[in-house]
């Protein structure tokens, strides 16, 4: 069976890691995990071509909307987000009608990813709860706030389109959010949980403005995992949860997903962890060798 991330970028990405370790802890020999370059243009042939020798795909920017319109089914949970980071490639039968003869089931992890990260970190509930960004992660973090309790999440968005899908998205849901501009974003110390969905690019502007404060702040919740730490990260004034901890807990949704068998977060944590160190050490030896003149 065959399974892959697609994104773009995607050589980052440390889901091949997590999903071939719960493989090899499952005993799931001939299993394949691979990485995808894939951007929204060529995404419809690669969903296209999946057939029963595969068991699903995990997406990653830019393509958790895109796939939408692709799939068979999307699960209302996913369909209610708005986002979809999992696709699960299901036989129809001998002769059944549909692509290859598989039926493609879409599905949201990343607002499960973010639950057990916060759950991990004590925040079992959200009173006071903020999202830093708008995108499709946003979308999970927004949901996952209102899951865990927080009755009014905040969200700081830089686009007023982003405001109005975010407060669609809430209301699906039963729930409210109140949207506010990039010069409110200040006010998401107030919160106890903040989620911080911007890209590693946009993580020193948003530290320059809420990191290196005195005392203790809020819980962070910063998406990111590699590079780490974030400067966000580094210079928050509290406890910070990084995006490792989301990453796997929704990549273990999607093993079980796609191997119906419970996924072995222990020996997939390992797993993690240990490339992260890797990378970390080989990046630390790169930058202490001598550069060549001119």
């Amino acid at each position: 069976m065959r399974a892959a991330v697609c994104g773009s970028p995607i050589a980052h990405s440390l889901s091949p890691v997590l999903h071939r370790a719960a493989y090899a802890a499952l005993g799931l020999h001939g299993w394949e995990y691979d990485l995808l370059e894939v951007d929204e243009e060529r995404l419809p042939a690669v969903v296209a071509s999946l057939d029963a020798g595969w068991a699903g795909l995990s997406l990653t920017m830019p393509l958790k909307q895109a796939v939408v319109p692709l799939v068979d089914e999307v699960s209302d949970f996913a369909r209610a987000v708005g986002a979809v980071n999992t696709v699960v490639v299901t036989p129809r039968g001998t002769g059944a009608p549909g692509r290859a003869g598989v039926h493609l089931h879409a599905e949201n992890t990343d607002v499960h990813g973010l639950l057990a990260a916060l759950a991990e970190a004590g925040a079992h509930r959200v009173e006071r709860g903020a999202v830093v960004g708008g995108g499709a992660t946003a979308r999970s973090a927004l949901v996952a706030l209102l899951r865990a309790g927080c009755p009014r999440p905040v969200v700081v968005v830089r686009s007023a389109q982003r405001a109005g899908e975010l407060r669609e998205v809430a209301a699906r849901l039963g729930g409210e959010v109140e949207v506010r501009g990039w010069a409110d974003l200040p006010s998401v110390l107030d919160a106890d949980v903040v989620v911080s969905t911007v890209p590693a690019g946009a993580s020193e502007a948003v530290a320059q403005v809420l990191g290196a404060r005195p005392g203790a702040g809020p819980l962070l919740l910063d998406v990111v995992y590699a590079p780490w730490p974030t400067p966000l990260a580094r210079d928050w004034g509290g406890p910070v949860v990084g995006g490792f901890e989301m990453l796997l807990h929704q990549a273990a949704a999607q093993v079980e997903l796609m191997t119906r068998r419970a996924a072995p977060l222990a020996q997939m944590r390992a797993a993690g962890l240990a490339e992260l160190r890797a990378r970390a050490a080989a990046s630390a030896a790169a930058g202490a060798r001598p550069r060549p003149n001119g």
